[in-house]
Formats: C-alpha cells, sequence, structure tokens
C-alpha cells in the first residue's frame, strides 16, 4: 500500500539550511507525505508541543540548541517519538550518542532524495509493507502446502508440513493477518486429524521394527550427544514440555551466541514426562527400563516417582554405547531462585575432562501445567501465541539463557531438546473406566476402559503397541487424538469448565510428538 492510499503520514523535518533541501521536500510530497520544514530547534519544539507528527528528520549540526539536545527535550515531550537524526558528521562517537538517546535511524550529509525516501518509508510503512509480504507469500504457498498436508504418509512428510504451519501461524501473527491465520488453524486441525490417523496405524509398526521409524526419544543421546563426546564438555539440555512454536520465539535470543543446527524427534507415546523423559535419558523403551529396573514401576503414572533415575539412566546409557564411564554432570531445575547455586555446580562439574552436563528445566511444564488451574495465568497464556510470548519472556530471564550464554562464552557445545509439546485442547471426550484407571486427561490405562467416541482416541489392550510393561489382565491403553481431552461421565460440567482451552499433552498430535532438536555451536569470541 503506498502512502497516497490512506491518510497523508506527517513528517517534520528540522535543519537551519532547509532550504538547500527544497528537492527533498518536494520528492517526499510527491510520494503522499505531508512535510512540514522548520529551520532551528527551539521552533521545532514549540511545534511538536501542538501538533502530531509521525516522524522528525533532526539536523544534529544547527545554531542555537544542537540536534542532540533538541532529541533529549524531545524525549522528555515524546518518549515514543520517531526520529532520524541527520549530520553532516562521521565522527563515531556523534553516531553512537545518537544511537544512545534511541533514534530510529541516522543519514549522515550529502543525502539523496531516494536515501532519504528510503529511510522514511521503512519507518513509517515497514509494518504495513511487511504485512503486505507476509500475506502474498502465504497466498503463493497456500495451494502447495494444501497439496503437501493431503500428500503426506511419511514422518518426514508430516514434519515438513507441520514446520512449515508452525512458521505461518508465528508469521501471520505478528503481522496481524487474522483472516489468514484462521486459514492456517483449519489446515493445522486437518493435519492433526491426517497425523491421528496415520500415527495408529504407524506407531505399533515403530514399536516391532526400526527399519522405518524416524528418529524417537530413545535416539536422541546416541544420535546427538554420543558424536560431541571428547576432553571439551558438552552440555545436554532438556527443557520439559516445549512446543516447537516456543522454540521459534526462543531461537533468536541464542542466535547471537550460537550457530544453531535444527532438527527434529518424535516423542514416544504416551507423550508425557515418564516415559518420554526417561526414554531420553535411558535410551530404552518403557518395558525395557521395567525389566532392567522392575522395583521403579508402578501403576502409577507420577512424575516424582517415575522420573527419580535419570541421572543413572543417562549413565548407564553412555557406558551401554561408549563402553567407558562417561562422568555425568546432572542437574534438575524447578525454580530460577536456584540460579546462582545452579551454575556454580556447572561450572565445577566442568573441570572435568569429557563429561556431560546434563540440565533439565520444568518451568514450562510448571508453567503449563499452573495454567489449567490458576484463572490469573489463564488469562495471560491464552492462546498459542501469548504462550509462546510468555515462554519468551521467561527464558530471556531464566536461568538456562544466563547458563547457555556462559556456555557460548566458554566455547562448549550444546544439545538442546524436549521430551514432549503440548496441544491446546478444546474439545471434551467422555470415557468409561474404573477407579483404578491413571489421571491424565489426554491417555489413560486402565481395565475395562472405553472412550464414547472411538473416533477420538488410539486405543490398544497390546502393550507391545506402545512398549509399555507388561499390565494387568484386561489392561486398556488409552490416547486422546487431535485435542480432545478424557472426561468422565460423572464430572462432565466439572471438567469442560475447569479444562477446556488448556495446553495438555500425553495423547498423539504434531504438537506432542514432532518436537525440536537443535545442535548449539559457540560463534567465535
Amino acid at each position: 500500500m503506498t502512502p497516497t492510499s490512506r491518510a497523508a503520514k506527517r513528517i517534520l523535518w528540522v535543519d537551519d539550511e532547509i532550504d538547500l533541501l527544497r528537492p527533498h521536500l518536494l520528492f517526499l510530497q510527491a510520494r503522499g507525505y505531508h512535510v512540514d520544514a522548520i529551520s532551528n530547534g527551539d521552533d521545532a519544539l514549540a511545534l511538536l508541543r501542538d501538533n502530531p507528527y509521525d516522524l522528525v528528520l533532526l539536523d544534529e549540526q544547527m545554531p542555537g540548541r544542537r540536534g542532540l539536545e533538541v532529541l533529549e527535550l524531545l524525549r522528555r515531550q515524546d518518549p515514543h517519538a520517531r526520529v532520524v537524526m541527520v549530520t553532516k558528521s562521521e565522527e563515531d562517537h556523534t553516531m553512537k550518542e545518537a544511537i544512545g538517546r534511541r533514534v530510529d535511524d541516522y543519514l549522515v550529509k550529502p543525502t539523496s532524495p531516494r536515501q532519504v525516501l528510503s529511510v522514511v518509508t521503512r519507518i513509517l510503512e515497514g509494518s504495513s509493507i511487511r504485512q503486505q509480504q507476509v500475506a502474498q507469500d502465504f497466498a503463493a504457498r497456500f495451494a502447495r502446502l494444501s497439496m503437501k498436508r493431503q500428500d503426506a504418509r511419511t514422518a518426514d512428510e508430516f514434519a515438513e508440513v507441520f514446520t512449515e504451519l508452525v512458521d505461518w501461524h508465528i508469521r501471520l501473527e505478528g503481522s496481524g493477518e487474522d483472516n489468514l491465520l484462521d486459514t492456517v488453524h483449519s489446515m493445522m486441525s486437518d493435519l492433526r486429524r491426517d497425523f491421528g490417523e496415520w500415527v495408529k496405524r504407524a506407531y505399533p509398526r515403530w514399536m516391532r521394527s526400526a527399519a522405518d521409524r524416524p528418529r524417537l526419544s530413545v535416539d536422541l543421546v546416541r544420535d546427538f550427544v554420543v558424536p560431541l563426546l571428547g576432553q571439551e564438555p558438552v552440555y545436554f539440555v532438556v527443557l520439559d514440555c516445549m512446543r516447537l512454536d516456543q522454540w521459534r520465539v526462543m531461537n533468536p535470543l541464542l542466535a547471537p551466541y550460537f550457530e544453531i543446527e535444527e532438527s527434529y524427534h518424535y516423542s514416544i507415546l504416551p507423550t508425557a514426562t515418564p516415559y518420554a523423559r526417561n526414554a531420553i535419558f535411558s535410551g530404552l523403551f518403557p518395558d525395557e527400563i521395567a525389566r532392567r529396573n522392575p522395583g521403579w514401576w508402578d501403576s502409577s503414572d507420577d512424575e516424582g516417582s517415575l522420573n527419580a533415575f535419570e541421572d543413572r539412566l543417562l549413565s548407564e546409557q553412555l557406558k551401554r554405547i561408549t563402553g567407558r564411564n562417561v562422568p555425568v554432570h546432572y542437574e534438575k531445575i524447578f525454580s530460577d531462585r536456584e540460579g546462582e547455586s545452579v551454575r556454580a555446580r556447572v561450572n565445577s562439574a566442568l573441570k572435568t575432562p569429557g563429561s556431560v552436563i546434563a540440565l533439565v528445566f520444568n518451568f514450562v511444564d510448571l508453567m503449563t501445567h499452573g495454567r489449567s488451574e490458576s484463572p490469573i495465568l489463564m488469562e495471560v497464556a491464552k492462546d498459542e501465541a501469548a504462550l509462546r510470548d510468555l515462554t519468551r519472556a521467561w527464558f530471556e530471564r531464566s536461568t538456562a539463557y544466563q547458563v547457555l550464554k556462559e556456555a557460548a562464552q566458554e566455547g562448549h557445545r550444546v544439545i538442546l531438546t524436549t521430551d514432549h509439546g503440548s496441544i491446546l485442547c478444546q474439545r471434551p471426550t467422555t470415557v468409561f473406566a474404573r477407579r483404578d484407571a491413571t489421571s491424565n486427561l489426554r491417555y489413560k490405562f486402565g481395565q475395562d476402559l472405553r472412550a464414547e467416541g472411538s473416533d477420538n482416541a488410539f486405543a490398544t489392550r497390546d502393550e507391545k503397541d506402545l512398549r509399555m510393561p507388561s499390565g494387568r489382565l484386561g489392561m486398556t491403553y488409552l490416547l486422546a487424538l487431535e485435542d480432545h481431552f478424557f472426561v468422565y461421565p460423572t464430572k462432565l460440567r466439572e471438567y469442560q469448565a475447569r479444562y477446556r482451552n488448556s495446553f495438555l499433552h500425553g495423547g498423539i498430535s504434531p504438537e506432542e510428538m514432532i518436537v525440536p532438536v537443535a545442535s548449539l555451536t559457540p560463534r567465535p569470541r
């Protein structure tokens, strides 16, 4: 959209040689901008007190008040005024002082009308131009993306479509394209349906043969951590319950410190901490863990009891793969109040050559669970976009970010991943179960267990379909599909009111199963 197709943006140009800039003024006016010109800072400040301007072009070297003095006074009047400093000085200190006082751009005379137009257009029209471009890019891609979704038949193909839809969701949401966002939501809904039907057929086959399965939770340490082992320590960082879109908004914060190579893996089922994270640290499926450690598992799915041995599982896996004892320092962090002590212990562990620094950060998972219990948190993180914003705000101030920056400064490699994602659940599905059924809202194990809508869940009585430990006779395993969550008929209204629009995990959806793995290589210092 050109400036002439909307109300003209108002520009004030302040320069003691304004008569010499007449060609520049006419050039801007010809392109639809309203431009006022004035020759000194005091008159400019008086004018700005009574008239709104979208942009001020401010000469730095003027008789009377210098441009930087005018800028300081202007910032007191209007802290959000957009200002471009124009000066004859090429000295670094002048430029740095202007930038330090938050100018939006900086031009050195002599400037051509085209240079000025470029800066003005970027500042005043940049967001609308970017919005138009995103819309055009998505429109051009829509048909091809729809066809890719319809044709997806393999793990890689589903992951490619899901990853692209996540990226479009973030781009379109950032540009305010609500109508096109509805199209992405519709495509994601269709993808979830197709993905669920495909996983129901494919996953039991993966559990019986490694021939055609994708990289799963059990493969991460072997594929990513072990190749980095040597004399230098290696970080292995797990951010619990991190969706791909949450990683996408954290990624730019790490980019100044690391070269980032991104991949993905499929979380094992159920997509829940007791199973997926144990699989990561052990390199084993639940039935293998249970056979090796029969005292660890019972009929509950409580994280505290089932995830108490991750350090031991990691040490055993590394020895099994490498044939030697690899030093492991393990930390599970629930609160950033522990930050100083965590960093001190990590720094001490780094003195051991060839060690693996394994760090599990539970904040994202705690935030996701806590959202269902807290009306305030539910309002703050009311949808995917808000959850991304909250995640980025946490990460930017977190112990995890501080530890990663320090790792980069010391030149240490990092593998960063998660155990599973979560999905915003909207649709309740009634489930009939005995009292001994597990409590999770996205998966349930128990006897005489069934869902009212058979299309809303994956059900099996064969534990080999999920590589689960042998259960009691008549045990049924039930996993929710798409954005469904399980409710009991006796608590239907209570569960609907409490858990609808909650981020849950444990079931089958791209958001829960297709999760990121990032290899972080420190940038040269």
